[in-house]
C-alpha cells in the first residue's frame, strides 16, 4: 500500500519530468528538480489542494526556475557550444510528431534563447497547453501578463524553429543514408546528404575534442568530420536509437559509447548535425543503453 501522496507523485511524474527537462535541457537536473519538487509535495496538505497535477506543476515549474539561474553561471563558464543532454525516448515518441518536434535538439536549442519565465511559459503552454490561470500561479505573475508573455515567446520561437516538421520515416531515410555513408567511408555519398549551409555543433564539454564554435558549409563540416576520423585509433560504428523524440545515431569506438548524432533535416537534407561527446551528458545514455543492449 501506498499514501496519497506517493500515488499522485508517482501519477504525474513523466509529465513533471519532461516539464523540467523542456524547461532545464538537462535530465540530470529535472531528475534534481523532481526530488526537490517530492520533499516539498510530502509536507502538503492535500484536503487544502484542488487540483494535485496543477499543483505539482506549479513546484516543479518553480523549482526549474530556480534551477535555471543556477545553470546560466555554469553555461557562462563552459568550454565550447552547450548542447541540451540527450534524452533516450521511446520509439513510439518519434510517431508522435508533435511531442517529438517539442523535445527535438533544434526546439530545445531555440528554447535557450528565451529568458527563464518566457521558457517556462512557453513549455507550460505550447507543448502541455496549461491554462494561463495555473501557468499565472506557476511563474507569479497575472493572467494577463502571462498571455503577454506567451505571445512574445511564441513569436520568438516561431521565427526560429525549422521551417517544418519532419516525419520520423522522412528523418530515417536521411539517416540511413548518413550511417551507410559513413560504414563504407563514402565520402561523396557522405557530401550529398548534406545541405549546403549545413551546421555542425559539437560539444565535448572541455572534456572531448569538439569544435569550440559551430561550424558551417558543406565542405567544411566534412573536413571536420573526415579529419576527426583520421585521428581514431579505434573501430568506428553507428547504430540507430531514438533520442529526443527523433530518429538519431549513436557513435561508438570500439565498444564504448563516443557520442550521439542528432540532426535538424530540411529538404529531405542534413541542415543541422548536433554531436554531444560530454561524458557528463551521456553517463544516463550510457547507462540505459547498456542495460537495454544487455
Amino acid at each position: 500500500m501506498t499514501d496519497p501522496a506517493t500515488e499522485s507523485f508517482v501519477a504525474h511524474r513523466n509529465l513533471l519530468f519532461t516539464v523540467a527537462y523542456e524547461m532545464l535541457g538537462s535530465a540530470a537536473d529535472a531528475e534534481d528538480v523532481l526530488q526537490e519538487t517530492w520533499l516539498r509535495w510530502v509536507g502538503v496538505d492535500l484536503e487544502q489542494v484542488r487540483d494535485e497535477r496543477a499543483y505539482l506543476v506549479r513546484i516543479t515549474t518553480r523549482q526549474a526556475l530556480n534551477r535555471l539561474r543556477t545553470m546560466k553561471r555554469r553555461k557562462e563558464s563552459y568550454v565550447g557550444p552547450w548542447l541540451p543532454e540527450p534524452l533516450l525516448t521511446a520509439p513510439d515518441v518519434a510517431e508522435d510528431v508533435e511531442l517529438a518536434e517539442s523535445l527535438s535538439m533544434a526546439l530545445m536549442l531555440v528554447l535557450e534563447t528565451l529568458a527563464p519565465t518566457e521558457r517556462a511559459v512557453f513549455v507550460l503552454r505550447e507543448v502541455f497547453g496549461i491554462g494561463y490561470d495555473e501557468i499565472a500561479a506557476a511563474v507569479d505573475k497575472t493572467p494577463d501578463a502571462v498571455r503577454q508573455i506567451a505571445s512574445r515567446a511564441r513569436k520568438h520561437v516561431d521565427a526560429r524553429r525549422p521551417r517544418e516538421a519532419v516525419s520520423a520515416s522522412q528523418t530515417r531515410v536521411v539517416l540511413d543514408r548518413f550511417q551507410r555513408a559513413i560504414a563504407t567511408g563514402d565520402l561523396q555519398s557522405l557530401l550529398d546528404v548534406m545541405a549546403p549551409d549545413i551546421v555542425l555543433i559539437g560539444d565535448g564539454g572541455g572534456v572531448k575534442q569538439a569544435a569550440l564554435r559551430p561550424i558551417v558549409g558543406a565542405d567544411r563540416v566534412m573536413r571536420m568530420i573526415t579529419g576527426g576520423l583520421g585521428k581514431v585509433d579505434a573501430v568506428l560504428s553507428v547504430t540507430p536509437t531514438v533520442i529526443n523524440g527523433t530518429p538519431a545515431l549513436l557513435a561508438w569506438l570500439d565498444d564504448e559509447l563516443d557520442g550521439v548524432m542528432m540532426f535538424r533535416i530540411e529538404d529531405a537534407l542534413v541542415s543541422g548535425l548536433y554531436y554531444v561527446r560530454n561524458p557528463e551528458k551521456l553517463s544516463r545514455l550510457d547507462a540505459e543503453t547498456t542495460l537495454t543492449l544487455g
